[in-house]
């Protein structure tokens, strides 16, 4: 483990210190998105509360905030802009429950299996527009061309995985491709709106979308490691659904170009099939684990927080920076 994550892994400080610290804003950014879903259709209402307020972490508005405060931004107004990317996240993940067929969500049953696929798609359409246009209000080409820029590279990094889904020819830069427009960029969007916000200069804000690239790669690696070791109840989904999808995620990148070929040419064909016995999946856990696709994953999730702390290096020392770091941390040890 490299210095950085050294010095922050011996810290007295644990990750229910940093929340406690955060706990004013959490009450701020949760009475904020109550407050701006709202449409004057009460089945719209209905199924956004669904999703929106179903235990979501709620990471990408707290890093709006905090970037904007790091920045040494006060206003109040914040809390408005953050609940922006929120909103996004939630219509993605409507979205992707119908392409994927996902069976749960945040531990509760996914809103196409209760209201359909059509309810489930133009709600998330909705969101979708509510976000663009909080965005605008603003007034700020700037932050309004990031938002929308992000919601391109969304729809295109679902659409690349699509392509290539149960079909493996998928090597490594593919990988990171999908995983930068599906979720980094994302999170990488919600930290440079808060620095645009608090007119921070071209440095911070660089160095904070930077900061968010980094942490939204590293967390997408390690919901990747999940799906394979997780415990279900904790995760919020069914864990070996990348698996049964014939999702390319890279442990398994890495136990294709590993394994010998009898070996390969069988998780190939789990992948084509698209559908896994219990046995098939145990099969697949000691194969990643064989062929080191999981250490390497970790690992290279480790180097991105590391990386994403170094981001941070041109700010002076702050409470806010120090708990910045301290939730990269968790990206790696958490385990939902």
């Amino acid at each position: 483990m490299t210095l950085v994550l050294k010095e922050l892994s011996g810290s007295k400080k644990s990750l229910k210190e940093v929340m406690d610290f955060f706990q004013p804003d959490f009450v701020k950014i949760e009475t904020t998105l109550k407050r701006h879903f709202a449409s004057h259709i009460s089945f719209v209402n209905q199924v956004s509360s669904h999703i929106l307020f179903a235990g979501g972490k709620r990471l990408r508005p707290l890093l709006t905030v905090c970037a904007a405060k790091l920045c040494g931004y006060r206003g109040d107004d914040i809390y408005d802009l953050s609940a922006v990317p929120e909103y996004l996240h939630a219509a993605s993940l409507l979205h992707d429950d119908v392409v994927d067929a996902g069976e749960m969500r945040r531990g509760k049953t996914p809103a196409y299996k209760i209201w359909g696929n059509n309810a489930a798609v133009l709600v998330g359409d909705f969101l979708y527009a509510r976000a663009i246009e909080l965005a605008t209000r603003f007034e700020d080409i700037r932050i309004a061309r990031s938002i929308s820029k992000t919601v391109a590279l969304m729809s295109e990094g679902e659409i690349i995985q699509l392509l290539h889904a149960k079909v493996p020819s998928f090597d490594e830069d593919t990988y990171l491709d999908v995983i930068y427009r599906k979720t980094a960029a994302l999170i990488s969007t919600s930290c440079r709106i808060g620095a645009l916000m608090a007119n921070g200069s071209l440095e911070q804000v660089e160095a904070l979308s930077n900061y968010g690239l980094y942490l939204g790669q590293a967390f997408q690696m390690v919901d990747d490691v999940l799906d394979f070791t997780a415990d279900s109840s904790e995760f919020g989904k069914l864990t070996g659904t990348d698996l049964a999808e014939g999702k390319l995620t890279l442990p398994i990148v890495v136990a294709l170009d590993k394994a010998s070929r009898k070996k390969r040419d069988r998780l190939m064909s789990l992948l084509c099939q698209g559908f896994t016995s219990s046995s098939d999946f145990i099969w697949v856990k000691e194969l990643l684990m064989e062929t080191g696709g999981i250490h390497y994953t970790i690992k290279k999730a480790r180097d991105l927080v590391e990386a994403a702390c170094e981001s941070l290096e041109i700010f002076s020392d702050s409470t806010i920076k120090t708990n910045m770091m301290i939730i990269a941390l968790y990206v790696l040890e958490r385990k939902k």
